[in-house]
């Protein structure tokens, strides 16, 4: 607990902001509206701006305090999302908290892939520019720690960048096979049904690699050594001591570790369903509690291990399970808050619709248009059905206006475009027909 009295105040109240996140958190009979977050991230803001004050930007230690005040921020960013104001720099806060975790576990693991850097560089530069565009707009302390929270990420990518720059380029390559070959592996471990035949097939992709090597190293053209060829064959020969592992225990984990996996199993397919249904399914203020569990899980290792009842650290075999399904858990978080639509999820119904109707277009027009106007009919009627819901030019829920009238707006403008270059299209080839078919019988007449 806080020593300082007006800390403890600040708790209180954080902790009552904190209570009334998670009840409308939970709360399915009804949308989330603006109004309503809006309302609590204001009185969050404002124990924000008291606590600054009264630490004056010295920290001696955290405390109970800065846990409740982590929970809200991370609630608050998450309803951003919910909400669809994704280009908001308190929805951003959630993003750079999943991505200091993925940055952790990569630094610790020293397993990752160019893709993985590229990703996650692509999405601060994303996250500087919302920091850039509405700083002036929001509590300057979530700003301040916004650009904190995107500076250490940068310093941490910019490191990692700097072990794969230390490879040819001929060994990246072989890096990144590996890399996908030791995650295949690790996913077919912790599947339900344990497959012999898929291990072996990615075992003798290893060997493939095994056997392209001279005298245990990687050569270039030139027959000369390259460079970071020592750092390829060691992964390669963990690659291989792990497909071993993984044949020899085929799925099976010891009673003392069997409770965590299955949370972790039960997580990570969880999010695997979220992310296939992702448009239809997901409410952003779910990721708070698989993100509370793995956060708990991941914060309860010792010295990086997990310790049974008796302080005994697990095996290689269960560590690197767990850790695996932590990591995985990680990622699709990442990918669903970076997927997060700019539409409230008042909206998403009708959103989802149209991007429905917008592929299917697209669709019917790379595979050569339609043959009549006819078969537009279907897709016109929709769109004059989602267009007759607006009132004075807005999509309105009850007396509510919800975030993303303009991306709706816009998808909808879409799909009318399509529509209309699919029925211009059809009524041009209708005419060629008829002329084709005029020409054709004019000679006949003259004959006859």
């Amino acid at each position: 607990m806080p020593k300082d009295e007006r800390e403890r105040q600040i708790l209180d109240k954080l902790t009552a902001i904190q209570d009334k996140l998670l009840l409308l958190k939970r709360d399915r009979t009804q949308y989330i509206r603006s109004q309503d977050v809006m309302v609590l991230h204001d009185q969050l803001v404002e124990q924000v701006r008291q606590l600054n004050e009264i630490r004056k930007g010295e920290h001696k230690g955290e405390n109970r305090l800065d846990k409740v005040l982590e929970s809200c921020l991370q609630l608050i960013s998450l309803f951003f999302m919910t909400i669809g104001r994704t280009s908001e720099v308190p929805a951003a806060y959630a993003l750079t908290s999943t991505i200091k975790r993925l940055l952790d576990h990569l630094t610790e693991a020293r397993l990752f892939s160019a893709k993985d850097l590229t990703s996650i560089s692509n999405t601060l530069d994303r996250l500087e520019g919302i920091l850039a565009n509405d700083e002036p707009h929001h509590s300057p302390y979530l700003a301040e720690l916004l650009a904190h929270r995107c500076a250490r990420c940068k310093s941490t990518l910019a490191k990692l960048r700097e072990q794969l720059d230390q490879l040819d380029e001929p060994v990246q390559v072989v890096w990144e096979r590996l890399i996908s070959i030791l995650r295949s592996m690790s996913l077919a471990n912790t599947k339900s049904k344990f497959s012999t035949t898929e291990v072996l097939k990615l075992k003798a992709k290893l060997r493939e690699i095994e056997e392209s090597m001279v005298d245990g190293k990687f050569l270039g053209e030139d027959g000369q050594e390259l460079r970071g060829s020592e750092a390829v064959a060691e992964l390669l020969r963990r690659c291989l001591a792990w497909s071993d592992i993984v044949l020899e225990r085929k799925g099976v984990i010891p009673d003392a570790f069997k409770d965590k996996y299955n949370i972790l199993i039960n997580i990570r397919n969880d999010l695997e369903k979220l992310s296939i249904t992702q448009a239809w399914s997901l409410r952003e203020t779910d990721l708070y509690d698989f993100q509370r569990q793995l956060d708990k899980i991941d914060e309860a290792r010792v010295d990086g291990n997990w310790l049974d009842q008796d302080g005994n650290p697990a095996e290689l075999y269960v560590q690197r399970t767990l850790l695996y399904l932590i990591r995985r858990s990680y990622g699709y978080i990442y990918h669903l808050m970076n997927s997060s639509e700019p539409v409230s999820e008042a909206l998403l119904p009708i959103y989802n619709q149209l991007q429905t109707l917008k592929r299917c277009l697209i669709e019917v027009k790379n595979s050569g248009g339609v043959s009549s106007v006819r078969e537009l009919y279907p897709y016109s009627m929709k769109l004059n059905s989602i267009d007759n819901m607006r009132v004075d030019g807005k999509f309105m829920v009850g007396d509510d206006i919800p975030e993303g009238q303009g991306s709706v707006s816009e998808l909808l403008a879409e799909c009318f475009e399509l529509n209309y270059e699919l029925r211009v299209a059809a009524e041009e080839a209708a005419e060629r027909r008829e002329d084709e078919e005029s020409q054709s019988s004019a000679p006949q007449t003259t004959a006859s």
